[in-house]
């Protein structure tokens, strides 16, 4: 979900606002140097209805609207209903520069039990799943890490079939949607593959949603029917629960997680139902960043630009949603200043001027792309 500086928020009223698609960084300018950060909505969840994967027909109804494709110069057109592509992309706009929660679905869930193929060698190291590996031994270690350099290309696909042929360096799908046989033909192409899963979210549809008990369990997440928020500071509990995630990406043969939903702290009482804090989520992401190195697997900052500063010498790389189009972009040159890649994706639904974004994007060193809030196949690259 996107990020902001820290807020108090007074009410769950305030926390749809945030955390599906508004901008904190105020006239949402187009030129993100001096944004303040960016608090805006949840993203990344898409496709897939209470765990049934993604219909391909959403795919190609929304390909129907026009070319969008790796090179391409069209966009999606957005704002348009596709409820087969699970609770829906969003109808009539979704969650814009200044959007409230979604309210039908903005980005439908990415659900699907997906397989759980596991045991294949990824290329970070030896045979995965194994929990316990020591640094450099069946799991990988740190010293494998699969390194993203700043301006790598990528492709960002959640929902829908996998469309594997893309020319880019980077794709980033979803853990339990893809078994290890997609990963290895990935690999095949010397793709390196990193794998989606929510880290500050409970979500009723995923296979292990049943180890989460409920003390961990807080407020419902705005607009996100079957979800909520965890208390993430309870890492006796928690941390078993996110380490079996994390074995499961190496034993497919991933490369690095995206930990969607990091910024969970960022709601604090009022909107989570737990008291976090900033430290509470600068802690649990040297947590994951320790367990994930300790598997062989690279792990990135998702959105929370305001602690930019404090983890790009921890994580690996970055990923940053409606960056431009909130005006943060530059909150995460630390990460660019450290040699390390940031993944940039704008959406078509806020209206982005995408040209102006990969003008800054390449100015800056950041892998600019243009996606459907639901994260199906299409995709626009910069020129």
């Amino acid at each position: 979900m996107p990020v902001s500086t820290p807020t108090t928020l007074a009410s769950i009223a305030a926390l749809a606002l945030i955390f599906a698609g508004c901008s904190s960084s105020g006239d949402g300018g187009t030129d993100p140097g001096g944004g303040a950060g960016s608090f805006g909505g949840e993203s990344t969840h898409s496709g897939g209805t209470s765990g049934a994967a993604a219909s391909s027909a959403g795919a190609a109804a929304r390909a129907g609207a026009g070319p969008f494709v790796a090179g391409g110069a069209s966009n999606l057109a957005s704002g348009g209903t596709d409820g087969s592509a699970g609770r829906g992309s969003p109808s009539g706009g979704s969650a814009g520069k200044s959007g409230g929660a979604p309210s039908g679905g903005s980005a439908g869930k990415n659900g699907g039990a997906g397989s759980a193929s596991g045991g294949s060698a990824g290329k970070s190291g030896g045979a995965g799943g194994a929990s316990g590996g020591t640094s450099g031994s069946s799991m990988g270690g740190a010293g494998s890490l699969e390194k993203i350099p700043p301006g790598t290309s990528w492709q960002w696909q959640l929902t829908g079939a996998l469309d594997s042929s893309l020319a880019v360096k980077v794709y980033d799908i979803d853990l339990y949607d893809n078994d290890a046989a997609a990963v290895s033909a990935l690999h095949a192409k010397g793709i390196t593959v990193i794998c989606y899963m929510s880290v500050g979210s409970y979500e009723d549809w995923r296979p292990d949603a049943a180890d989460f008990p409920k003390a961990v369990l807080g407020k419902d997440y705005p607009g996100w029917p079957g979800e909520k928020f965890l208390d993430i500071r309870a890492l006796d509990t928690l941390g078993p629960i996110m380490a079996k995630r994390l074995d499961l990406c190496a034993s497919k043969g991933f490369d690095g997680i995206e930990p969607d939903n990091m910024d969970v702290f960022e709601g604090g009482s009022s909107g989570t139902g737990f008291p976090l804090t900033e430290a509470d989520g600068v802690a649990y992401a040297q947590w994951l960043t320790t367990e994930a190195h300790q598997r062989g697997l690279s792990i990135g900052q998702k959105n929370t630009s305001e602690l930019a500063s404090k983890l790009a010498t921890v994580m690996d790389w970055a990923l940053t949603e409606d960056c431009f189009d909130g005006n943060w972009c530059a909150d995460m040159q630390p990460y660019i200043d450290h040699g390390k890649a940031v993944l940039m994706s704008e959406y078509t639904d806020t209206g982005v001027n995408f040209g102006d974004a990969c003008t800054w994007a390449k100015a800056h060193q950041f892998s600019a792309i243009l996606k459907g809030r639901d994260l199906d196949a299409p995709v626009q690259f910069c020129p």
